[in-house]
């Protein structure tokens, strides 16, 4: 099966003549790494409970469900400010929103590093969600203003990649300075790194390679409609599901539930269980390009990889939830890189996004799709830890296989509900495809394809 060079439907304001600079030039490379540098920093921050949640459950003395709230809350302000956020970048662009986020995320995680209440924990895990929600939607409009089209999909999970070292940086260098630095002196240390890649930002980032603005910027009264618009592109929905559904398991292992499963109820160390969490990430970094190429090369399967891997990660966690008593340890290997790869297979909703939607609805596109995931990980966190607060009412010092194994399970009702969706708008989007000969290039090879 043979696919066009050109990715579908990205926007054609990229192969214009006037642009200032060239496309993927080293200016758009300088662009992009600014902006990727800052992504790395809030995958750090959005992380970084991960490897501190115990400490914090006994810093602040708090229950599972409380310190399942520190995430939630983040996840929750992140996920809710997706579409605004998406649509605000479509009207001031990029760099106005990479450094607005990244100055609140340094603030924040500021505020965290002396917060010795629960109340004042909280807020500061609000204004963290609320400054990573800037970054990531904006780094995705750098890549579709500042590339070829056809470069797009491998940029985006070049995106993810690199990402990854922020969740390298959470899991090992900053599990370390907790135990070395203690808790204030790590999180001052992390909120300072901020100061630095937001003076780089205001010097190198920029907007678009394109001298109007008129070209990339919608007026602020069309927002409603920019994110109307995008909402009701049936590809726009399959990139939330497909999303939703890849993202969420790969995210809560990660972000909370991961480490404590690791150590309390598989038995593994602290160093052992950090070590497995780098290995996810050196599993997503593995796979990126691989999905990147797939998704370039045969845009009419991309949904049937998000569903093949989706099938892959559910069939690894029941293996280990079934395991009779603790799994080994090559076992939660597996585990870990499977369930790793849900994070490369969710870049495929940006993807499809972008090949719905023109250049000025990308930042709202895009915004919509991130809800996604994020909004399965948030009922994820929350419902694990209400069901470990009923089965291990004690707190983490309680926590034991089988209250992991009943509380994990929760899974498999989002893997459902999410799978069901990606079904009934895969079949819309491929009418849509089958009928509109602006998407003509996405049937080859496939008769009457869609994605």
């Amino acid at each position: 099966m043979n696919a066009p060079t050109q990715t579908a439907g990205l926007p054609k304001i990229v192969e214009s003549p006037t642009a200032s600079w060239p496309l993927g030039g080293r200016r758009a490379w300088a662009v992009f790494v600014s902006a990727l540098l800052v992504y790395i920093l809030a995958i750090f921050h959005r992380t970084s409970l991960g490897v501190a949640g115990v400490m914090a459950a006994q810093r602040f003395h708090i229950s599972s469900a409380q310190l399942a709230t520190f995430v939630m809350v983040q996840l929750f302000v992140y996920a809710a400010m997706q579409v605004p956020v998406g649509a605000l970048l479509d009207r001031f662009g990029s760099k106005v929103l990479l450094v607005a986020g990244v100055t609140t995320m340094t603030l924040a995680q500021f505020g965290f590093a002396f917060a010795d209440t629960f109340a004042w924990g909280v807020l500061a895990r609000v204004f963290v969600g609320m400054g990573d929600a800037m970054v990531f939607v904006s780094l995705l409009r750098i890549v579709a203003l500042w590339f070829p089209p056809a470069r797009a999909p491998m940029m985006s999970q070049l995106c993810g990649v690199f990402g990854q070292l922020g969740a390298i940086a959470a899991a090992g260098p900053l599990s370390a300075a907790l135990h070395g630095l203690g808790w204030t002196k790590s999180y001052l240390l992390a909120s300072s790194v901020g100061v630095v890649l937001g003076v780089v930002l205001v010097l190198v980032a920029r907007d678009s390679p394109y001298p109007s603005k008129q070209r990339t910027q919608i007026k602020l009264r069309a927002v409603a409609r920019a994110v109307s618009s995008a909402w009701r592109e049936p590809g726009t929905r399959l990139g939330l599901w497909c999303h939703f559904t890849s993202q969420f398991s790969a995210t809560v292992f990660s972000l909370m539930w991961g480490f404590p499963f690791l150590t309390k109820a598989e038995g593994l160390s602290s160093s052992t269980a950090s070590l497995l969490l780098e290995i996810m990430v050196v599993a997503t970094v593995t796979a990126s390009p691989f999905f990147g190429a797939f998704t370039a090369r045969y845009p009419y399967n991309r949904s049937t990889l998000v569903l093949g891997t989706v099938l892959a990660i559910m069939a690894m966690w029941t293996v280990v939830l079934l395991w009779p008593g603790r799994a080994p340890l090559p076992i939660l290997i597996l585990l870990v890189v499977v369930t790793a790869i849900g994070g490369p297979g969710s870049m495929i909703g940006f993807d499809l996004a972008r090949t719905f939607n023109p250049t000025q609805r990308i930042g709202s596109a895009s915004g919509i799709v991130n809800v996604g995931g994020f909004s399965a990980t948030l009922i994820s966190v929350f419902v694990i830890g209400v069901i470990l607060d009923h089965v291990a009412p004690g707190g983490a010092a309680h926590y034991d296989l089988h209250a992991f194994r009943i509380a994990l399970s929760v899974q498999y009702l989002v893997w459902a509900f999410g799978i069901v969706q990606i079904l009934r708008y895969r079949r819309r989007t491929r009418r849509l495809v089958a009928r509109d000969e602006d998407y003509r290039h996405l049937r080859v090879g496939v008769g009457m394809a869609g994605s």
